[in-house]
């Protein structure tokens, strides 16, 4: 009972906020108060934002030019102490602003009070976490392209591959493999696309707007939009110290891309299955079984797989956390950083074993080859020909063709080996030329429509994925 009440007992009260209080926090409420043990992460974008503040108030008059460069040198001493982990950081302090403003009083003494003139830390942390979301998104776009890279390395070496394509899971078209990872680069595209507008569209400057209704210092707001490579100060105090719209757009992109590579996932599990055969993955990214010697399990895609939940979940954590605020800054919002790094260390992890998962691939062409022709994949090429040459009704040709594979399916052979004599029992407008186009190889070369699969196709579409995306 005595230790419970001590871990209740008031501690001292803050020297940053504790002017109005008698009395500081218990250390429940210390415990459940204090961010330091994620939002740590936010120690270099915090120190850009100082340094950044230091200058502008400086050149604005408002501290002296010697104070801002004693401010500056303490702050670069900080960032080298954490990055060389001989930092303390303190819950007591709460966050990273307050550890970092607490060390610098004691580095350079009196002239570290001066730094928060004309800011809050709820202006503060909308812009470290600004940086920081900024900083992530463009990793994911880097990480993001070196996954098409390897893709199109795939894709080029099968640009001509024939293997079966699906709807429903069932047997439906040849195409050819390369065309099939193309599908997953413009996936990979759009994704690139949606960090680009987000990142162009978070790009406000919240420094400046205080606690939430800017300040009567004459600040210059532009100073520091420039210095910290924003395009523009917000344009509403209220608005920038509230926002967290970069924040889930971020991960909302995240879970977006997140789905894309569980689908990926989900084609590498099954393509590594006996059942297909189409896909070996290298020793680096499979795993084997502890009681049965013959398994080499696919592991990382399931992971992959497994870890868009966590992404979509960091997502709705925010999103519910942000639904019911109003205006404008709360301590709810302290939860918005855990779901952010979680997610950008999720996304980091998963491109990076899917991109190691497709530059070691080894896919088995002849198992492609041999299934593409299986479940009368080409009876579509069979139905275009009827069109094309007989000019017939494409409903009349599709009529045709469903008899024809009901009787290819009762003699139990594919298309190409019914006779002609067979096929001119249901139709006697049919020839021999029909046989051209009942092969696989045929049926994929003759698909030239734009974003076709044919070879000539995937080949080109290569080439224009390198220059738009690479």
């Amino acid at each position: 009972m005595t230790d419970k009440k001590q871990d209740t007992k008031a501690t001292g009260v803050s020297a940053m906020w504790g002017g109005r209080f008698n009395a500081g926090p218990s250390a429940v409420m210390e415990a459940i108060n204090a961010s330091i043990s994620f939002d740590k992460k936010l120690y270099a974008q915090d120190i850009a934002g100082s340094k950044a503040h230091a200058t502008m108030l400086a050149t604005q008059g408002i501290i002296t030019k010697d104070d801002a460069l004693t401010i500056i040198a303490g702050l670069d001493q900080i960032k080298t102490e954490i990055e060389t982990d001989v930092f303390e950081f303190k819950v007591s302090l709460e966050d990273i602003h307050m550890n970092v403003e607490a060390r610098l009083r004691e580095i350079i003494g009196d002239a570290a009070g001066r730094l928060h003139t004309g800011r809050s830390r709820n202006d503060q942390v909308a812009t470290d976490l600004k940086l920081w979301v900024r900083d992530a998104l463009d990793t994911l776009d880097g990480d993001i392209a070196a996954l098409q890279a390897a893709l199109l390395d795939q894709a080029e070496i099968h640009a001509a591959s024939v293997m079966p394509g699906f709807t429903h899971m069932q047997t439906a078209q040849p195409v050819t493999l390369g065309h099939h990872l193309l599908a997953y680069v413009e996936m990979l595209g759009r994704d690139r696309s949606r960090v680009q507008d987000a990142r162009a569209r978070m790009n406000e400057n919240p420094l400046g707007a205080a606690a939430l209704a800017g300040t009567s210092f004459p600040i210059d707001r532009d100073l520091t939009s420039k210095a910290l490579g924003f395009d523009r100060p917000s344009a509403n105090s209220l608005d920038a110290v509230s926002d967290r719209d970069f924040a889930m757009e971020y991960m909302a992109a995240g879970a977006i891309l997140s789905v894309h590579l569980s689908r990926l996932a989900e084609e590498i599990v099954l393509w590594c299955s006996d059942q297909f055969g189409y896909l070996r993955l290298s020793d680096e990214f499979s795993t084997g079984s502890s009681i049965m010697p013959q398994k080499r399990n696919p592991d990382a895609a399931e992971l992959v797989r497994a870890k868009t939940g966590r992404v979509i979940g960091a997502l709705n954590s925010l999103m519910i956390v942000m639904k019911g605020l109003p205006m404008t800054y709360g301590k709810d919002m302290q939860d918005d950083k855990e779901p952010v790094f979680e997610v950008a260390d999720t996304l980091a992890l998963s491109l990076v074993a899917m991109t190691g998962m497709m530059q070691g691939a080894v896919f088995n062409k002849e198992r492609m080859h041999g299934d593409a022709g299986k479940g009368f994949s080409t009876a579509t090429d069979l139905a275009d020909w009827l069109v094309q040459t007989l000019a017939m009704p494409f409903r009349d040709a599709h009529h045709v063709t469903g008899a024809l594979v009901k009787m290819a399916e009762d003699k139990g052979v594919g298309l190409e080996n019914l006779t002609l004599d067979d096929m001119q029992s249901v139709e006697a407008g049919i020839t021999h030329a029909i046989f051209d186009v009942l092969g696989v190889d045929n049926s994929v070369a003759s698909r030239t429509s734009y974003g076709g699969t044919s070879p000539i196709n995937v080949a080109n579409s290569i080439n224009n994925a390198r220059a738009r995306f690479l």
